[in-house]
């Protein structure tokens, strides 16, 4: 049934959330991590219960096909659906009770995985089922799917820590699943209604076919195909919870879960082994699982080449030695630390004794144990961000047979691979025989579609013979429902018919997936195409594993770069579609990426939401003349261009590049505002703020001047302004007296970027104090603005004129080794990153990339060269003959986006380290929310500073004694402004320790 505007009325008075029937927000939900699209018939934001069973019972009401999502990380296309979508993730994520002693949680379903591990985790709890996408993926996403992660062999997947569920059923009706005993079994069963028919059909499934279910269901822990009938055959008391858990949203929405939680070890250690082979590896596992480990982790060789490619994870991959063909992470833990490594020793030598593996590495702190989980947890989206159109994708990703069986099982994978014409990538839990398997195959080619069924085929007969399972960890979905009922057999497979219509007698609870009620003909009379060209039957009547495919043989895109280069991506259609949808701009609790999204709760808030929203217009999804609208406007709008989805996105999603294009474009159609050209040009309101200080300041911060401000330009009237200096520090610079010594490290470039000059100058002559003293002769080359305001604020051409001016300058003092060092990150991206793709091909621009530095880099990379030369493999006691004073100070750092992003924040710690008695300690805070202008706009203001209040600002309250450390001038700001305290140049604090 199409839907109507009399259904968004309808809806929309019924609840207290947000219906969306707009195109642009259905098409941000048409797709998951999986390779597949259905566009949404509507999509909802509920905020509570209420909410949620009104729009259950709408949907019944109107015979609506109905479907609830959480994280949206579905591997197999469950939580996309033609359907009434409600995202549970936006409000439903309540932590309701916690009972440590207990041992369990009640939570609403969209509360994030993660997030209920730090809660518990001050009582040394956690909760079992950890897996690798636990920083966004929600617990009503886990208990649809059955999800387990890398502790499996220890604590078992959801189903084994879910006590009881309350839910709505298809009509609305309230119940809650959970333990029943016979008695509790047989007054159910009497009651009228739907919960009455549900307890009578599985009563009568389970004496019709419990020896069907027991003969036919896989002996292996590691299984989550169709619905987990096997369950109910352990004997009493029954577990109705056990029905829902792994039913994909097929017969019930979740309200709340109660779910078990597990201690902590009090010791974990890691073996990583290396290998030639992933046969070999898996010859190792088969002997490491008998010696009780807590988990065996496979990562392949592509997956390594990925990692080390990485900006972020190439930093973490210190524990792989050479080219393995292979990896094995093994973790031992218990309560004592001395047994726990007595265990990773045996291991290491009973490995080395049989000729298994090679360049042991061993773990024992939780900081490098970290490092090695993230590139495990990695594995998934790295595989993803392989470039091209052939990508891994997920369509036999988690297929599982017995951990005895592994490398024969791994060898004739390898095999239909190499049947195929195709290569894989390999990773997963060895330690229960689950395999993550994904060859590469093209979903734009029609032929490499052809090879994705008839891979399938082969890995389904393939599972069969090895008495496994066709899916250990991420459910049916839409690519292992078809093959269901020759998996099960017909009578098994009749079973989830009955029990899917005892709960969802018109098939409208995400339709599709697992089963659907009605009959044999419909199936009988769909077909397939085969590699071969020949027809098929089909013996399901859910989805093909080979349709609504998100790309497709007729995929096109319209090309839309206009103002960028975008060759190093492969074209801008090609770096968004690098997005796959594993969701990392979700995680709410570390990191960088996506601010607006951890402030927000929206989807097209987060990187993924914005790639999809663009690749839903290139590809004619949505018109072509939405590239240049205010929908798209909208979706880019909330986007602070930190640059932390470049670095921390596995695909290296460059949303700010995206967003600067998207601009240029959009202002082409629209024109530019006043706003944006008043920012743009900012250095010349600068020389005017200087030139008639202090007047400037008392004008610029007058009330109606800040009046004026927000009604003529939308600058928000309770930012103000930073102070004027009537001195810049280029006059202070050339006015001084002449230097007294020698140069004898040679020249360097000072970068004065418009803030040093006009605002702050102290940070320049911080900046020369300090590389004076090193030995450093300091030029400042007569450049203009780098030009970041105007690319931030969509004016693109003008960015290029400063660009070329920049590059043309600076060109004679890099052609002869002279660096270019600079305090402010942004600034220094710039010419660094983005003169690249404002100049392609300009080998000036190039040369300019190449010897531009932060100067906390600069200093640290030339202690570094130094104390090489002299033979300490350091930076020595005294780093460039820095004479710096013993300061006792704790310091905390907040580093500035495109600082992290590009080069991390080790140059700025490591160099105040140089102080004896500092104590530097980076806050891990996100951005700041400031994000140059974006949070002088008045509409921007209140989640600016919501970003700033999530983490940074308590954490320089509570903190009244340490020093701030701040790089970026924005950042700064921020802080002043939420916090009242002034946060400093790391330069300033370098400058400060110097001896006089």
């Amino acid at each position: 049934m199409p839907w109507t505007d009399d259904f968004s009325n309808e809806l929309g008075r019924e609840i207290r959330g947000h219906v969306a029937v707009d195109a642009m927000t259905r098409a941000l939900y048409s797709t998951d991590a999986s390779i597949y699209q259905a566009m949404p018939l509507a999509v909802v934001l509920p905020r509570d219960d209420d909410d949620v069973r009104a729009t259950v019972e709408f949907a019944a009401r109107h015979g609506l096909p109905f479907l609830p999502r959480g994280g949206g990380t579905s591997l197999e296309g469950q939580t996309v659906n033609e359907a009434v979508v409600l995202d549970m993730s936006s409000s439903m994520d309540k932590i309701l009770e916690v009972n440590p002693e207990e041992l369990w949680a009640r939570v609403q379903p969209g509360v994030v995985q993660e997030s209920l591990r730090r809660r518990v985790a001050p009582w040394g709890l956690d909760f079992g089922p950890d897996t690798a996408t636990s920083s966004r993926a929600t617990l009503g996403g886990m208990l649809g799917n059955n999800s387990a992660g890398s502790h499996s062999i220890v604590y078992g997947k959801t189903i084994d820590h879910v006590h009881e569920v309350r839910c709505l059923l298809a009509d609305g009706t309230e119940t809650v699943f959970g333990e029943i005993d016979a008695a509790g079994l047989q007054a159910k069963q009497k009651l009228d209604g739907i919960e009455g028919r549900i307890y009578r059909t599985l009563a009568a499934v389970l004496e019709r076919s419990g020896d069907a279910i027991r003969a036919r269901y896989p002996k292996i822990m590691r299984h989550v195909c169709g619905y987990s009938l096997d369950y109910f055959l352990r004997g009493e008391p029954m577990n109705m919870a056990h029905l829902i858990v792994g039913s994909e949203g097929t017969l019930a929405t979740i309200l709340e879960a109660k779910v078990g939680l597990v201690r902590q070890p009090a010791a974990r250690a890691l073996l990583v082994s290396q290998f030639d082979d992933l046969v070999t590896c898996m010859e190792a596992a088969r002997q490491i699982v008998p010696s009780g480990p807590s988990a065996v982790e496979l990562i392949d060789d592509l997956i390594i080449r990925q990692a080390r490619n990485h900006p972020t994870l190439t930093r973490l991959c210190g524990f792989v030695e050479g080219e393995p063909g292979a990896v094995l992470i093994t973790e031992y833990s218990g309560d004592d630390s001395g047994e726990v490594l007595d265990k990773v020793e045996a291991m290491r030598r009973q490995l080395e004794r049989d000729g298994l593996g090679y360049g042991f590495h061993i773990a024992t702190t939780p900081e490098a144990q970290s490092d090695i989980w993230e590139v495990r947890k990695s594995g998934l989206t790295l595989l993803m961000s392989v470039k091209g159109d052939a990508k891994p994708i997920a369509f036999v990703e988690d297929t599982a047979v017995a951990v005895d069986r592994l490398p024969e099982y791994v060898q004739r994978l390898q095999q239909v691979v190499a049947d195929h014409d195709t290569t894989a990538g390999f990773y997963g839990h060895a330690s229960v025989g689950c395999l993550h398997f994904r060859p590469l195959i093209n979903c734009k080619d029609a032929g490499d579609i052809r090879k994705l069924r008839s891979i399938a085929e082969d890995i389904r007969d393939l599972v069969v013979e090895f008495e496994g399972s066709l899916s250990g960890e991420h459910g049916d979905g839409r690519t292992r429902t078809e093959y269901l009922p020759g998996f099960y057999g017909d009578e098994i497979y009749g079973a989830f018919r009955n029990i899917k219509t005892a709960f969802d007698p018109d098939g409208r609870l995400n339709p599709g997936n697992i089963c659907d009620p009605w009959g044999a003909k419909e199936a009988a009379e769909r077909t397939v195409e085969r590699a071969d060209g020949a027809a098929d039957p089909v013996d399901s009547s859910g989805y093909l594993i080979d349709t609504n495919l998100r790309y497709g043989a007729d995929y096109q895109t319209v090309v839309a770069e206009r103002y960028l280069d975008w060759s190093r991506e492969g074209g801008m259609a090609a770096h968004i579609e690098m997005c796959n949808g594993n969701g990392l701009c979700r995680k709410l609790d570390t990191g960088t990426m996506c601010p607006s999204y951890q402030a927000t709760r929206r989807e097209k808030d987060c990187t993924r939401g914005r790639a999809n929203a663009l690749r839903a217009v290139i590809s004619g999804d949505l018109p072509a003349a939405e590239f240049t609208s205010h929908d798209l406007y909208d979706v880019l709008d909330l986007c602070l261009e930190c640059k932390g989805c470049k670095a921390e996105c596995p695909s290296s999603i460059d949303m700010a590049k995206l967003k600067y294009e998207f601009l240029a474009q959009y202002y082409d159609v629209h024109g530019v505002p006043r706003r944006a050209k008043f920012f743009a040009g900012i250095a010349k309101t600068s020389r005017l703020g200087s030139r008639f200080a202090p007047l400037s300041n008392w004008v610029a911060n007058a009330a109606p001047t800040r009046w004026f401000n927000q009604r003529a330009l939308g600058i928000s009237s309770r930012r103000p302004v930073p102070p004027f200096v009537r001195q810049t520090f280029e006059s202070w610079f050339h006015a001084r007296p002449p230097v007294n010594g020698s140069a004898s490290r040679g020249q360097v470039v000072l970068f004065h970027d418009t803030f040093m000059n006009h605002n702050y100058p102290d940070v320049g002559r911080a900046a020369v104090k300090v590389l004076e003293a090193a030995g450093y002769e300091i030029i400042l080359a007569p450049k203009v603005c780098c030009g970041r305001p105007m690319l931030s604020n969509g004016l693109a051409l003008e960015a290029r004129q400063h660009a070329q001016i920049n590059v043309e300058r600076l060109a004679s003092f890099v052609q002869r080794g002279v660096p270019i060092v600079g305090c402010e990150p942004s600034c220094l991206m710039m010419l660094r990153e983005d003169y690249l793709d404002l100049l392609p091909n300009n080998e000036n621009a190039q040369r300019v990339a190449a010897q531009t530095f932060l100067i906390e880099e600069f200093l640290l990379r030339a202690a570094g060269e130094e104390g090489r030369a002299n033979g300490n493999g350091g930076a020595g006691e005294r780093p460039l003959g820095l004479e710096l004073q013993e300061t006792p100070r704790r310091l905390m750092v907040h580093g500035h986006c495109h600082q992290k992003a590009a080069i991390g924040m080790a140059p700025t710690l490591d160099v105040l380290a140089w102080v004896p008695g500092y104590e530097p300690r980076a806050i891990d805070a996100g951005c700041c929310g400031m994000a140059g202008s974006f949070g002088y706009k008045t509409e921007h203001y209140d989640l600016s500073m919501a970003i700033g209040e999530r983490v940074l600002f308590p954490a320089v309250r509570e903190q009244p004694d340490a020093g701030v450390v701040v790089s970026g001038i924005s950042c700064r700001q921020q802080i002043l402004h939420g916090t009242g305290r002034t946060g400093r140049h790391p330069v300033q604090w370098l400058a400060d320790a110097l001896a006089d």
